[in-house]
């Protein structure tokens, strides 16, 4: 019989990789992303994959370790709110940029997702700095991220007028 203990880590790779594979979807590299002017700095595209799959990685092994550690039924619904909330903004900013074509509005979103990502790292300190202390590379990332798509911005303004021809004449 497979103690509880490890159905909780399959659980939570499960709801990790089910954002991973949800935002995968959302992220349509075709036509409009190759037309975009990118930074010389900006990460091959092959990047991408690995640094989102070590991410994801962390992300469950976090929850579920802090999951392990939490003292009661409160703890377990903050682990499960705040991890809920990170991934439903990390699926938002996928919406926006790749299939709206707004990384004008992407970027203000990423403020509230970069948000989110702190609060999961300061929600978990006192349930378990380890779990707390693995999300520092997401934090990291979606900090260049947010570099990244400010430059999107700066190089292919401008979004508005975009949005507004395709919407009027579709």
């Amino acid at each position: 019989m497979i103690s509880n203990r490890w159905v909780g880590l399959a659980i939570a790779i499960a709801c990790s990789f089910s954002v991973a594979a949800i935002g995968g979807a959302l992220t349509d590299l075709g036509p409009w992303y190759q037309s975009l002017q990118q930074p010389t700095w900006k990460p091959a595209d092959a990047a991408f994959g690995t640094i989102w799959t070590t991410i994801f990685s962390l992300c469950a092994l976090s929850g579920w370790g802090a999951w392990q550690l939490s003292q009661n039924r409160k703890q377990k619904i903050r682990i499960v709110v705040l991890f809920a909330f990170n991934g439903a903004l990390n699926l938002l900013w996928s919406w926006l940029f790749f299939q709206q074509h707004r990384p004008d509005w992407a970027l203000i979103e990423l403020y509230a997702l970069w948000a989110s990502v702190l609060f999961l790292i300061m929600g978990l300190w006192r349930i378990s700095k380890t779990s707390s202390l693995m999300l520092l590379p997401y934090l990291a990332w979606v900090t260049v991220a947010g570099f990244l798509n400010k430059a999107n911005i700066e190089l292919n303004a401008p979004f508005v007028m975009e949005w507004l021809m395709h919407s009027t004449n579709g």
